[in-house]
């Protein structure tokens, strides 16, 4: 069986390199200043056995930008980050996908603050055009509630003309459901009629993912996973805050990842990665584990 290797999380280990504190804008306040370690970062992912790489611009959306008074920078980071993708695959010289960024275009975990859907959509169809002429496919991910990932799913529908897969986040507590506390069922529906090539679980405990993969399943074509290696998303993060409130497992080392992850490779995953706090070395290790049980790793579908 073919499996899409996807990365590992940008943000973190972006902030770890650079021994940069954090900020609210954590990964694009890094591309600012240090553009040279975003590029360096996806050639490691590359090197480590990632086919598919998402662009670094899950911190450059309009409102994350206005709320610190940088909003005039959206337009040059959302491009920055697509060249620099471009060029780690360039130097890779390996056959790589990638992949747009539609993250929450506020906060993460937070769908109670997103704004109505008309809004979101063209905000994420701004987004999509901008990304659109430098990748392959188009990534909403860590959506929320099922609103939010429809207005991500619209605006790319209406602006991209790529493929789209689509990836939500669910509640650390295995109930299977979006931290809105929606099914993954109703999420689905929600996307009905539109153009969604994969779906997905991602920046949620593997143990949660796990929970949840025969609800994912269920809904039909093509899924995938990819997890954060946070303890728990705690109440302490809030929209403008910054991750250092969270904190990273020290039980989540690369085999342990591999284990989770391979799980859901067993059980049909066609697609699976790594979030927040799953670097290069965790992705070698899921290359090693997936190529020993006969696993093709591919960077697209087909």
């Amino acid at each position: 069986m073919s499996v899409i290797l996807m990365d590992g999380g940008m943000g973190q280990e972006l902030l770890r390199r650079s021994g940069a504190r954090p900020t609210p804008l954590w990964s694009a306040e890094v591309m600012m200043r240090e553009p040279g370690l975003v590029e360096d970062l996806h050639l490691d992912f590359i090197r480590a056995g990632a086919r598919t790489i998402t662009v670094n611009a899950y911190s450059a959306t309009r409102p994350k930008l206005a709320r610190e008074g940088a909003e005039d920078r959206f337009e040059d980071l959302q491009r920055a980050a697509c060249e620099a993708a471009a060029r780690a695959r360039d130097r890779s010289g390996e056959d790589v996908t990638i992949t747009g960024c539609l993250p929450p275009l506020k906060a993460s975990y937070r769908p109670e603050v997103t704004d109505p859907l008309d809004r979101i959509a063209a905000d994420y169809a701004e987004i999509a055009a901008l990304q659109s002429p430098f990748v392959d496919l188009m990534l909403a991910e860590t959506m929320g509630s099922a609103e939010e990932a429809k207005g991500a799913a619209q605006g790319a529908a209406a602006a991209a003309g790529k493929p789209l897969w689509v990836a939500w986040t669910v509640e650390d507590d295995g109930s299977a459901r979006l931290r809105s506390g929606e099914t993954l069922a109703d999420a689905d529906a929600a996307l009905a009629g539109l153009p969604v090539a994969v779906r997905l679980l991602n920046c949620s405990r593997p143990e949660a993912i796990t929970a949840a993969m025969g609800a994912l399943a269920a809904l039909g074509g093509p899924f995938g996973a990819y997890a954060n290696g946070f303890s728990g998303i705690s109440d302490a993060f809030q929209p403008g805050g910054t991750v250092d409130v969270l904190e990273a497992r020290t039980d989540l080392g690369p085999a342990a990842y591999a284990d989770h992850a391979m799980r859901w490779a067993e059980a049909g995953a066609a697609v699976v990665g790594g979030c927040c706090e799953v670097g290069p070395e965790h992705i070698a290790e899921l290359r090693r584990r997936l190529e020993a049980a006969g696993h093709e790793i591919k960077g697209a579908l087909g």
